[in-house]
C-alpha cells in the first residue's frame, strides 16, 4: 500500500503516475482490436469461438438467445427473499430516475420564431451485464430500468454464461422483473462486437450501455462511432476522504468492499487529514481482510491499486478528488465539511455523504444508477440516467415576420463566412 504526502514537491507527478495505470495497456488494446475485427468478418462463428475460448461454453448461433421458458424457470428458482430484494431495489431505482425524465418544451426566440426541443427513445439499445464469477444482478436494474422508463422499443441484454451455457438465476429473474426478454448468453469483447456490427442471429444496436472489465471497456472505446456508447465504466474505483470524525471500521469495510471485485485493476484511494487516520484505517483493513471470502483477490487489489494520501486540509483533499475524478466518493467528514466538499468536488461519479452511507447502498438500492465513469472519465462523463437512452432533437419554426427580423443577422454571417447562398436562402423569403 503506497502513501503520498500532498505537501511533497513530487506529489502531483506521482499521483498522475498512479492514475496513469488506468490507461489501457497496449496488449489489451491489440487483443480487443483483433477480436472485434474477427467478429465483424466471421459473425456468429467468431462469437462461438470466443465464447468457447474464454467461457468454456460450446454455443452455436441459434443457442445465443435464451428462451422465455429459461428466463421464467430461473425466476421461479430464485429464493423469495432475493425476489423481494430485487423488487425493492427496482422501486427505488425507478422512483429516482422518473424524476429525471427530460421534458419537451417550446418557446419564442428574439425573432418571434418558435423554438424548442423534443426527446425520443433510442430505437435499439444493447445492455452489457457482467457475469461469470461475479454476476452483477444489480446492473440489470441499473440499466434496463432506465431503458424501460425512456421507452426504448428494443432492449437487448448480453451477459456471459458458464461452461454449461447457464446464466445466473438472479440476472434472469431481474430481467423478467423489468420486462426484458431479448437476452443473449454472450459476454466479453465478442458481445460488444456483436452489438456493434451485428451477426446473422444478433441485430446490431444503436447504443451500448453498461460496465465491464478492462477488455469490455476498451471494446466500447474502439466501436464508438460505429455505435454510441454510454461512457467507459471499467474496473471499480472508490475514494474515501476522512477526517477525525470518520468511523475507522466503516472506512476500512468500504475500501474492502470495492477491492473485492478482484480483477486486479481496481483503484482504491484513501485521503485523510492526518497520518494517524491513515495508519488507523490501514491497520483496520488488514484486520478485516481476514473476515471476507475474497480476501486473496482483494489483497492483490490492495497491493497494486491502493493509494493513501495525507493532506493538511479538506481543501487539498477536494483538489485531489477533482483530479482523480473517482467513480465513487465517500465523505467521512464532519457535516459542515461534507456540505462544502459536495459543492467543491465536481468530477465524482457519485458522492456518498456521512458515516452511514457506504458505497454498497449506491451499488444496489439507493436509486441512482451505479453505472459511473472510471479512469478519470468523470472529468467529462456523468453517471447513467434516463436521458442517455433518449435522443434530443431541436425544433425550429419561423413565419414570414420572424424570418424578416432574422435576415440581417444571417446576411452578416453569410458575408463573414463567404456563403452567399446561405444569405440568399433567407433573403428570398423576405421579398
Amino acid at each position: 500500500m503506497r502513501t503520498l504526502q500532498h505537501a511533497a514537491k513530487t506529489f502531483w507527478s506521482e499521483l498522475a503516475d498512479f492514475c496513469q495505470g488506468a490507461v489501457v495497456p497496449r496488449e489489451i488494446a491489440e487483443s480487443v482490436a483483433a477480436i472485434l475485427a474477427d467478429v465483424r468478418q466471421r459473425g456468429d462463428e467468431a462469437v462461438s469461438y470466443y465464447a468457447a475460448k474464454f467461457d468454456g461454453a460450446k454455443l452455436r448461433g441459434r443457442d445465443f438467445r435464451l428462451s422465455p421458458a429459461e428466463t421464467a424457470a430461473a425466476s421461479r428458482r430464485l429464493p423469495a427473499g432475493e425476489k423481494r430484494a430485487l423488487a425493492a431495489a427496482h422501486k427505488s431505482i425507478e422512483r429516482f430516475h422518473r424524476k429525471g425524465f427530460p421534458a419537451a418544451w417550446m418557446a419564442r426566440n428574439p425573432h418571434g420564431a418558435a423554438v424548442g426541443e423534443k426527446f425520443d427513445p433510442i430505437r435499439r439499445v444493447g445492455l452489457y451485464v457482467p457475469g461469470g464469477e461475479v454476476p452483477l444482478v444489480s446492473t440489470v436494474l441499473m440499466t434496463a430500468t432506465l431503458a424501460k422508463i425512456a421507452g426504448c422499443p428494443q432492449i437487448a441484454v448480453f451477459t456471459p454464461s458458464n461452461a454449461s451455457g447457464k446464466v445466473a438465476d438472479g440476472i434472469l429473474a431481474a430481467l423478467q422483473l423489468v420486462g426484458v426478454d431479448e437476452i443473449y448468453r454472450v459476454g466479453g469483447v465478442q458481445a460488444i462486437a456483436a452489438m456493434a456490427f451485428g451477426t446473422d442471429t444478433v441485430p446490431a444496436v444503436d447504443k451500448i450501455f453498461g460496465p465491464g472489465n478492462a477488455y469490455v471497456c476498451e471494446a466500447k472505446r474502439q466501436v464508438f462511432g460505429v455505435v454510441g456508447v454510454d461512457s467507459l465504466p471499467g474496473p471499480s474505483e472508490v475514494m474515501i476522504i476522512a477526517d477525525e470524525t470518520a468511523n475507522i471500521s466503516f472506512a476500512a469495510a468500504d475500501l474492502l468492499a470495492q477491492a473485492e471485485h478482484g480483477s486486479g485493476r481496481e483503484k482504491i484511494y484513501l485521503v485523510a487529514t492526518s497520518a494517524e487516520i491513515l495508519r488507523a484505517i490501514t491497520c483496520e483493513i488488514r484486520t478485516q481482510l481476514q473476515l471476507i471470502s475474497r480476501s486473496a483477490k482483494s489483497l492483490r487489489v490492495l497491493e497494486e491499486g491502493f493509494l493513501s494520501v495525507e493532506v493538511k486540509s479538506l481543501a487539498e483533499a477536494a483538489a485531489v478528488a477533482n483530479y482523480v475524478a473517482p467513480e465513487h466518493l465517500e465523505l467521512l467528514v464532519a457535516e459542515s465539511a461534507a456540505r462544502r466538499l459536495t459543492d467543491t468536488i465536481t468530477t465524482a461519479g457519485a458522492i456518498m455523504i456521512g458515516n452511514h452511507t457506504p458505497t454498497a447502498l449506491g451499488d444496489f438500492t439507493a436509486g441512482p444508477s451505479h453505472v459511473l465513469p472510471t479512469g478519470r472519465a468523470g472529468r467529462f462523463f456523468s453517471g447513467l440516467r434516463v436521458a442517455d437512452f433518449m435522443r434530443r432533437t431541436s425544433i425550429i419554426r419561423y413565419d414570414r415576420a420572424s424570418v424578416k427580423k432574422a435576415e440581417p443577422v444571417v446576411a452578416a454571417f453569410a458575408a463573414m463566412e463567404k456563403l452567399d447562398a446561405h444569405g440568399r436562402s433567407v433573403r428570398i423569403r423576405t421579398s
